[in-house]
């Protein structure tokens, strides 16, 4: 569950309390209540109905449920919540109500009162607010599901484009001649990324590790075809392992850069990948001349729906003058908490 509020999201709460608040004021005024209810009791539930939700909804749930499968822990944390927020709102209910607190509610029957009042407090509104995600959430993994099979098609045209082996056999046909040595290596690294791409068609995520090796490959074939034109710099600040990325998306951003960058007088497109805790960054610097690689312009897009549909963030992209960076989230499919 994406925890998460977007402005739909608070355009939904405030609609509802609005409501709320006024079948409040209404109900009030029917039963005469003192206007130290009116000031106290009502902007008071709101205040703890939005402290409910918040906590079950940026706490409870994505730690206890999603991250972590302690299903007990979020049961008792989840009780305790009702009780001391729902024995607050009875508390000052009772107290503007001028009631006698010699019948206020003690031990056993207080414990249940509380979670009546907590109860109340979050039903709806929680309510509402998972059903909206949980529909927000079908709808984009539909909508993912329907890009990923079009994307599939185009990645396995890219992958298998004549184009694409044409232009490597042409690259193996002249070094064949001048550099037999460099050849055999040519055809051992482009075999290692067919048998990459075949092994790994149907996987969501891959390891940082194998993309990267992968990675590695596929620029030889571009830094053999294309010379000085490119340069690439791999770098990391941390550890790779037990870490993931969705499947090809250093693919993805090796060729944007390719398909979008020619090089003239003499200027290398350098490009730097960087590996921090969190995130995998390419960054690369920008010609003024396009290139003439054909482009379906779907890659970086289906790439950005994948991210957020995997690891809940957004990719971030810079561009400036001089240099076009894109920023992609690491998955982590064990908790460190």
């Amino acid at each position: 569950m994406n925890s998460k509020l977007n402005k739909s999201d608070i355009f939904l709460l405030a609609v509802f309390y609005a409501v709320s608040v006024s079948l409040n004021i209404y109900d009030y005024y029917a039963r005469g209540n003192v206007l130290l209810e009116f000031l106290v009791d009502i902007p008071l539930e709101v205040i703890l109905s939005l402290t409910l939700v918040y906590s079950f909804t940026f706490w409870l749930i994505p730690k206890y449920i999603v991250n972590q499968k302690k299903y007990f822990l979020f049961f008792v944390y989840g009780v305790a919540a009702l009780i001391f927020i729902g024995a607050i709102d009875y508390t000052a209910g009772y107290w503007t109500g001028g009631n006698d607190w010699n019948m206020f509610s003690k031990e056993i029957r207080l414990v249940l009162t509380s979670i009546d009042h907590g109860s109340e407090l979050i039903a709806f509104p929680l309510g509402l607010l998972l059903t909206k995600k949980f529909y927000e959430g079908q709808a984009l993994l539909s909508k993912t599901r329907e890009q990923q099979k079009e994307n599939e098609l185009k990645l396995l045209r890219s992958q298998l484009d004549p184009h694409f082996l044409f232009n490597n056999l042409n690259t193996l046909d002249a070094l064949i001649d001048s550099d037999s040595t460099k050849a055999k290596e040519y055809i051992n690294r482009l075999s290692l990324i067919y048998r990459y791409l075949i092994q790994t068609k149907d996987a969501e995520v891959m390891e940082l590790s194998q993309e990267i090796s992968f990675a590695e490959n596929y620029i030889f074939l571009i830094k053999t075809r294309f010379q000085n034109d490119y340069d690439f710099e791999v770098i990391k600040n941390t550890s790779v392992a037990g870490k993931f990325i969705p499947t090809g998306a250093i693919q993805t951003l090796l060729e944007n850069v390719v398909k979008h960058n020619k090089t003239q007088n003499n200027n290398t497109i350098n490009t730097r990948i960087t590996i921090d805790e969190n995130t995998l960054t390419v960054s690369n610097t920008l010609s003024k001349l396009a290139s003439n690689e054909e482009s379906f312009g779907t890659g970086l897009e289906n790439l950005k729906i994948r991210c957020q549909l995997l690891s809940d963030k957004e990719i971030e992209i810079k561009n400036s003058e001089t240099a076009f960076t894109i920023s992609i989230p690491i998955i982590k499919l064990i908790s460190d908490n």
